[in-house]
């Protein structure tokens, strides 16, 4: 395959925006990526798109993208939408690195879009249940802060790991966030509130939870030997990789690892020839701050039933030695679905470049991992400034 990289990415505020349907949100994404690359771009370039959602909440669930590219006004773009939950967006964009790698495409558009804040409660609650087992788990009355809190509580159970240590992911990022002026949550969080919250699920409770959020995000993916056709400081996309496993929990073989997150990161650590003690900082997948520790000891972070000792020691927060979501991530930042897995690129894509403002850190390599549900789906990829 040919080496890819990224020369533009940009996304919207992520919140509420009662005023925007997803075309506008899409466009305006659109418009923030285009703005990003340096020498310009000629949106009639493109070959292809990929555009990640779970549905939008049932309002445009057929032929989504085309209903987002054509707004635009490019039509006769082959484009199709990419679904995998919450992973949406890692696959839309892994679509997009398999088109270029390839030589099938030279110009490839990976974006994510969701609007979640304008459903009911109810209608909310279905939209994000339909990414479970709905054969077992649903029928039971299973809801993902459910699944996600028998995980947490086992994870208890098998390590040193102390409740604290899920509130202390909170208020990491929750600090992030607050110097994120495109993240949801804009506020730092105590963590003696972050303990004392209402309890959701046990022993999770409301501040180990992300937001549902409306939100949109696009990157541009181009062959690497023409990068610098677009801009001085291109990034490089050196691993990827894609894993899945079964949706329900009593499927699996533990539920306090992901294997879907093991195959991904196997991939793109391979693909890259790096290791995980290579990796300078990262984005990943905390729908809740369980899944963050998880993260770390799935992604090589940590040894098994010891990624708590990150977030313990102070390692991961931004003056860290392995700062992990300096966006905020899902916690603050906001989690619109099929958008936060391209979403993750914008933070990458500014932070290698030196465009993350008060939120900036020292780093040449960067990871993303991008988790479908409760773990069904996940993509990783490993980023660089010099390949």
């Amino acid at each position: 395959m040919r080496d890819v990289a990224i020369v533009g990415a940009g996304q919207t505020p992520y919140g509420d925006h009662p005023e925007a349907g997803i075309k506008e949100l899409f466009a305006s994404a659109f418009g923030a990526m285009a703005d990003s690359v340096d020498r310009g771009f000629d949106a009639t370039a493109l070959d292809a798109a990929y555009v990640g959602s779970l549905g939008v909440g049932g309002s445009q669930l057929g032929i989504t993208g085309a209903s987002l590219t054509s707004h635009l006004g490019l039509t006769g773009l082959p484009v199709q939408r990419v679904e995998n939950a919450c992973a949406s967006g890692g696959f839309a964009l892994l679509d997009a690195v398999h088109a270029v790698g390839s030589g099938a495409s030279d110009a490839v558009l990976a974006a994510g879009v969701e609007k979640m804040l304008d459903l009911s409660g109810d209608r909310s609650k279905y939209w994000l249940g339909v990414s479970g087992d709905t054969e077992y788990e649903r029928l039971a009355g299973m809801t993902f802060a459910g699944v996600y809190a028998i995980a947490a509580r086992r994870y208890l159970h098998e390590t040193d790991a102390e409740r604290e240590h899920l509130s202390r992911v909170a208020v990491k990022n929750h600090e992030n966030g607050a110097v994120n002026p495109k993240a949801q949550f804009q506020r730092e969080v105590s963590l003696e509130r972050a303990t004392g919250a209402p309890e959701i699920a046990a022993p999770l409770n409301l501040y180990d939870a992300c937001p549902t959020t409306d939100g949109a995000a696009c990157a541009l993916v181009v062959p690497a030997d023409e990068a610098r056709e677009y801009t001085d400081d291109p990034v490089y996309v050196t691993g990827f990789g894609g894993g899945s496993d079964h949706l329900a929990l009593h499927d699996r073989e533990t539920i306090t690892s992901l294997s879907a997150v093991r195959e991904a990161a196997e991939a793109a650590y391979d693909r890259a020839d790096k290791t995980p003690e290579d990796v300078d900082f990262a984005e990943v997948h905390d729908c809740f701050t369980i899944a963050e520790l998880l993260a770390y000891e799935d992604l090589g972070f940590a040894d098994r039933g010891e990624g708590w000792r990150l977030i313990a020691e102070g390692r991961t927060r931004r003056d860290g030695d392995l700062p992990v979501n300096t966006s905020g991530g899902l916690k603050a930042k906001g989690h619109p679905l099929g958008a936060t897995g391209i979403g993750q690129v914008v933070e990458v894509f500014d932070q290698l470049r030196g465009d993350a403002g008060d939120r900036q850190v020292d780093g040449d390599v960067a990871l993303s991992h991008n988790v479908g549900g409760s773990g069904g789906a996940a993509t990783v990829f490993i980023y660089e400034v010099d390949a």
